[in-house]
């Protein structure tokens, strides 16, 4: 083989491998999360400040003296989702419910976010922040505390939080952009409830645009895992 021939014959190799490389590296490269509009849950044991919820308010049961928190809010990255902007102030909340038999006290907030994070057409509340103390039994979740202050409550598919108080009116947990203009309660791409354990399960992907869409789905899924 001549030097020109061995010469054309990296030059394509190396083209070649620069071209899986690069199709490698789409693959690889962590997408992009889309942003989505939808209530998340927050709890607090024993005065603690707010931790993100690890199942939904429809399973988890906080004890007595426990604060619950919901934020309506745009969250675009795996760590950005808010956190209600009232503190989990027990004490403050449930001062004047008295204690009694058989019962259980458990302060609930309600952050209704701002006017960026309202859906298109739609207005958040003018009192932003709600707070009320619930008084339920011991076995009570923390979608009936929430039931016990706030109403009414509206719920989409899977049992997904989707308004609290009417707000918002419609949609459900839509990506931004795609957000329903009719009464439609959620839409295909509704986001998964938190204490959802399923999940896409994505194999060999074709193609940078499918890698960078299912990739992005399967992250924001991901965090939303009990």
């Amino acid at each position: 083989m001549t030097a020109t021939a061995v010469r054309t014959t990296t030059r394509v190799a190396g083209a070649a491998a620069g071209a899986l490389l690069t199709l490698a590296g789409v693959a690889a490269a962590p997408a992009h999360a889309a942003g989505y509009r939808y209530w998340s849950y927050w709890e607090s044991d024993g005065g603690k400040p707010w931790a993100y919820a690890a199942q939904g308010p429809a399973t988890a049961r906080p004890a007595d003296g426990d604060a619950v928190g919901f934020r309506f809010a745009v969250s675009q990255e795996a760590d950005d989702t808010a956190k209600p902007t009232a503190a989990p102030d027990f004490a403050r909340i449930c001062a004047d419910v008295a204690a009694k038999d058989d019962t259980k006290r458990i302060a609930v907030v309600i952050d209704f976010g701002g006017p960026a994070d309202a859906p298109p057409g739609e207005t958040p509340p003018a009192k932003r922040v709600t707070t009320g103390c619930a008084q339920v039994r011991p076995d009570a979740t923390g979608a009936e505390a929430l039931a016990a202050v706030a109403k009414p409550l509206r719920y989409g598919s899977g049992a997904m939080l989707c308004g609290i108080a009417g707000y918002p009116a419609r949609g459900c947990g839509e990506e931004v952009g795609e957000e329903p203009t009719s009464t439609a309660t959620a839409s295909p791409t509704a986001a998964k409830k938190q204490d959802d354990g399923g999940g896409p399960s994505v194999g060999v992907l074709a193609g940078g645009a499918a890698v960078l869409a299912l990739g992005g789905a399967a992250i924001w899924k991901a965090r939303h895992r009990g």
